[in-house]
């Protein structure tokens, strides 16, 4: 298992009692991996170490309005290049029938194309899997970590930590289409309540509708996934 892609989907999942008391060791796991650099590994540390002693409340009130307030923050991966499009559908089709060939049922009530979860999937895999999958969603994890900058969110190192471990540069074109994308602010109410003013999403019968980078993603998991936490 790769524990440090186990340990950043723990850091990106909703803060919850027993993974405030996991955030010791998901912080010595996190300042240990050598394919992060120094200066993101304290970033990580730093942020393991805060989730685990400030107020849970805050915690989860700072988490829902960055992560669940926002659709340009959405941890959603299709959301960035679906948005709520038939494609959406097929891809999500696509993904549950991966995860299922290789014996992995979601356990959780989040949606299969959510980075925690594919982070989990992926701390299975094989190194050069796993780095070719982020490599694919390189532009997302791109445009995530500079809105989160611009937020001064400490969260931002987690997206700048996975860049560093796919080890490859986004594609330009669908970077500059996700930047070209109005970022609301969260604290917008209005702006964001017309900004989730969309379409129902329809879930196609077409398994390999979805981009290029996504029918990549997927084409490389093939093996179950183990679901102990970091030990």
């Amino acid at each position: 298992m790769d524990r440090t892609l186990k340990a950043l989907s723990l850091l990106l999942s909703y803060p919850s009692p027993e993974l405030q008391q996991a955030m010791p060791t998901i912080s010595s796991v996190l300042g240990s991996d050598g394919r992060i650099a120094a200066k993101l590994r304290r970033g990580l540390r730093s942020l393991a170490d805060s989730l685990a002693v400030d107020d849970l409340i805050e915690v989860q009130e700072r988490y829902v309005s960055l992560f669940d307030r926002s659709r340009t923050l959405s941890l959603c991966l299709f959301e960035h290049v679906h948005g709520e499009s038939r494609d959406r559908g097929g891809a999500m089709v696509s993904l549950l029938e991966t995860y299922r060939d290789g014996g992995f049922e979601l356990s959780t009530s989040e949606l299969p194309d959510h980075l925690p979860v594919l982070l989990e999937f992926l701390s299975t895999r094989s190194a050069k899997e796993a780095r070719e999958t982020l490599a694919d969603a390189a532009h997302i994890l791109q445009a995530l970590a500079e809105r989160l900058n611009r937020r001064a969110s400490p969260y931002a190192t987690v997206f700048a930590a996975l860049l560093q471990i796919a080890d490859s540069r986004a594609d330009a074109g669908a970077l500059a289409e996700l930047r070209a994308v109005q970022d609301v602010n969260q604290d917008d109410l209005e702006a964001l309540d017309a900004a989730w003013e969309e379409t129902e999403v329809r879930f196609g019968a077409d398994p390999n509708s979805g981009c290029p980078q996504v029918r990549g993603m997927l084409s490389r998991m093939e093996r179950p996934v183990d679901r102990r936490a970091v030990s």
